[in-house]
This record gives C-alpha cells, sequence and structure tokens, in this order.
C-alpha cells in the first residue's frame, strides 16, 4: 500500500467537499440555539476526510477498517438525528452528511470528477432553499399529476412500442416518433413551468419569450389579441412578439443538434442574423415592457391527447416530405417544406433531421428548413397586421419583416 501524490489530491478533494458543504450548513444558522442541527463547519469536514479514507483504504485492500470508518460516521448521523428529530423532524443536514460521506468515498476511490459534481449539486440544492420551495409553491397538483403521466409515458409506453417500420415511404416507426413526441413535449412543458413559476407578472417581453417556448405562433396570436385591449402598450407587447420568435430559433436549432448535427452545422449561420434582430429590438422594447404580460392561462402541453396528435402530425409530416422527395426530387421538397411550415415548424424539423439522418445533403435541408421558418414568420408577420391593433401593428411587423428578408437572403442566396 503507497501513498502517492494522486491519493493525497483524492482526499483533497473528499475534504473540500465537506467543507463546501458545512459552510453552507453554518451560514444557515442552524448550528446553535435551542434547535441546532448537529454538523457545521467542522463536523463536515471532518466527515469528508474520513469518508475519502475509508474510500482510498477500500482501494488499497484495507476494506475492514475502511468499513468501520465509514459505518461509525454513518452511526454518528444517525444518532444525531434521532435525537434532533425529537423537536425538529426535518433531515436535510443528515441527508446532506450522508451525501458528503457518499461523494468522499467516491473522491477517496479515485473518482474525483464524479464527487466534485455531487458536491456542487448539493451545494446548490441547499443554497436555493428559498427558490426551490417558491417555485414549487407555484405548481398545482395538475401540474404534477401530468409530470407523473409523461414519466409513464417514457419509461412504460415507449419500452412496449415495436420498432418497425411498417408501410411505405420510410414507414411508421413508433418507438421513433414517439421518442420525438416525448422530446418536443419535453421542451413544451419546460416552458410552461417556467412560465407557471415566474408568473404572469413579469412583463410582456419575458411572458413571450417564455410563450414562445411552448408555441411561437400562439404566442404572436395571443399578443396580437392583447394589443386590442391595451392600444397604448404596443411597444411592449411587440417586444414580447420578438421575444416568442426569437426563442424559436436556439428551440430549433436545439432540436437538430439532438436529432442529425450535420443539419444543426448547417442551418446556424442561417439563424445568427435574424436572433440578433430580434433579441435587439425584445431589449429596446425591455423598457416598455414593465406592464404585466395577462396571457390565457394555457392549457398544460404534456397530456396525452396532445402527444397523440403530435405524433400523428408529426408522422404526416414525414410521410409528406418522403413523398414530395420521391416525386418531385429537390424542387419537391423546397415546396413541401415551405407548405410544412406554415403547419408545424416542429414536425419539419423532424422530418428534415431523418432526410439528412438518411443520406440527404445537410446544406440542402438546411436551406429547406430556414424556408420553412420564413415562411412561418410571414405568416405570424399577418397575423400581427391583421389582428393587431394600433403602434403594436407597426413595431411586430416591422421587426418580423426584418427577420424574414434576414432568412430569404439566407434561404435562397447560393455562394
Amino acid at each position: 500500500m503507497s501513498f502517492d501524490l494522486a491519493a493525497l489530491g483524492n482526499l483533497a478533494v473528499a475534504f473540500l467537499g465537506g467543507l463546501a458543504v458545512g459552510i453552507e450548513r453554518e451560514r444557515s444558522g442552524r448550528t446553535s440555539g435551542p434547535r441546532a442541527h448537529f454538523a457545521g463547519v467542522r463536523t463536515f469536514t471532518l466527515l469528508g476526510l474520513v469518508s475519502g479514507l475509508s474510500g482510498w483504504l477500500w482501494v488499497a485492500g484495507l476494506r475492514g477498517p475502511a468499513t468501520v470508518l465509514l459505518a461509525g460516521a454513518g452511526a454518528l448521523v444517525v444518532a444525531a438525528y434521532f435525537a434532533a428529530s425529537r423537536r425538529d423532524v426535518d433531515g436535510t443536514t443528515e441527508v446532506a452528511a450522508f451525501v458528503v460521506m457518499a461523494a468522499a468515498v467516491l473522491a477517496g476511490a479515485g473518482y474525483r470528477a464524479a464527487a466534485s459534481g455531487i458536491i456542487a449539486v448539493t451545494v446548490l440544492l441547499l443554497v436555493e432553499k428559498t427558490r426551490l420551495h417558491g417555485f414549487v409553491s407555484k405548481l398545482d397538483r395538475n401540474d404534477v399529476r401530468t409530470a407523473a403521466r409523461f414519466a409513464v409515458m417514457a419509461t412504460v409506453i415507449l419500452p412496449l412500442l415495436p420498432v418497425g417500420p411498417f408501410g411505405p415511404f420510410g414507414g411508421i416507426r413508433p418507438r421513433m416518433l414517439w421518442t420525438l413526441v416525448l422530446f418536443f413535449s419535453g421542451l413544451n412543458f419546460l416552458g410552461y413551468i417556467a412560465r407557471r413559476a415566474l408568473g404572469p407578472e413579469r412583463g410582456y417581453a419575458v411572458a413571450g419569450a417564455l410563450a414562445g417556448v411552448v408555441s411561437s405562433t400562439n404566442a404572436t396570436l395571443t399578443l396580437a389579441r392583447e394589443s386590442r385591449r391595451h392600444t397604448n402598450a404596443g411597444r411592449a407587447i411587440a417586444a414580447g412578439v420578438m421575444g416568442a420568435n426569437t426563442v424559436l430559433f436556439p428551440r430549433v436549432l436545439i432540436a437538430s443538434a439532438v436529432l442529425a448535427p450535420a443539419l444543426a452545422r448547417a442551418v446556424w449561420p442561417a439563424f445568427v442574423g435574424p436572433a440578433l434582430v430580434g433579441v435587439i429590438l425584445l431589449l429596446r422594447g425591455w423598457r416598455d415592457a414593465g406592464s404585466a404580460g395577462r396571457f390565457e392561462r394555457e392549457a398544460n402541453p404534456m397530456q396525452f391527447a396532445s402527444a397523440l396528435k403530435m405524433a400523428l402530425l408529426f408522422q404526416v409530416v414525414l410521410f409528406a416530405l418522403s413523398f414530395a422527395t420521391a416525386t418531385l426530387g429537390e424542387r419537391g421538397l423546397y415546396g413541401s417544406g415551405a407548405l410544412l411550415g406554415l403547419v408545424d415548424v416542429d414536425g419539419l424539423t423532424v422530418s428534415l433531421a431523418q432526410l439528412t439522418n438518411s443520406g440527404a445533403a445537410a446544406d440542402i435541408t438546411a436551406r429547406v428548413l430556414t424556408l420553412g421558418i420564413l415562411v412561418n414568420t410571414v405568416f405570424k408577420m399577418g397575423i400581427a397586421l391583421v389582428i393587431g391593433r394600433g403602434s403594436f401593428r407597426g413595431y411586430a411587423a416591422a421587426g418580423l419583416g426584418v427577420m424574414a428578408a434576414m432568412l430569404a437572403a439566407a434561404a435562397f442566396w447560393r455562394p
């Protein structure tokens, strides 16, 4: 058995991990007084060191002493909890002690990166206690129920679906299709939860950007209707439209990077210009966006019926693009991409990612995707002009028009 610099570094990570959590527990103010918890900075640091030594001893072959040390430290934590539970049932400090011990054992055994990550997440959870409780308090029972349904959809339904394919034009691939539905439903749900957590009083700019995570088209329509009731807040509401439509670009880019990295690498240059325009116009209207964005309460996007509709839509889009490509070639691909951009950008992204993975040229599928988003942007500009009122029409239509012009340049310019 030898104790070298590597072992010393492992113990240092264990030591520092216990120190970090101990500092947070000390600053929480629960280490003194009648309701004090058992451990502060010194105790946590020593727990980290002892557990790190246990990990090193185990790797060195001395499993008996390692087990005795770790069991003794664990017994101390359990005894401290039983003593404290007589006046306070909160076990956060004791659980944090077990996490520190587990991470320190990993560090002592040589798994520094894993141990450091565990400690970092633990400290973050402890520090953000107030915000976490505030976030949970804004969720209602239906949100929690829907998240549980998503877990069933992902862990129960998905493994039971057949792989396929079945039928013509690439066929129906149920498992792949359901995976895509879960991916986009998850993105929608994150935006929905963010809006619920932040509340409706964050201004049109923030409300619009968060609503754009779910659907930029629906957000544009909602804000255009809002401009009818608040004609004096046109610039603020238009800032929300810019936020909703700016979020579309990173959303599509993330989806492309996950589904077909080659498509993401080919399409991102076309997104830089319009995204920057959207950010600039969003920031210009930020100061005027202090009034509350009173959105209608949207339906939770993680419903089973919504997932089935999305799966059906994705499959229709996949068939349409495959049929157009097989019968009309590149020209059919451009035409169907422009048409499908009006219907659903997510479905278009999925279809083009599949074509790219099947061997289609990434520069062509990237241009088709850009064209689809261009048509979608022009459609939303029409919504702003037809439904919007007051100064909102000018601000929103001008911003969307500039974004559309930059998308058109990227879609039709050939080097």
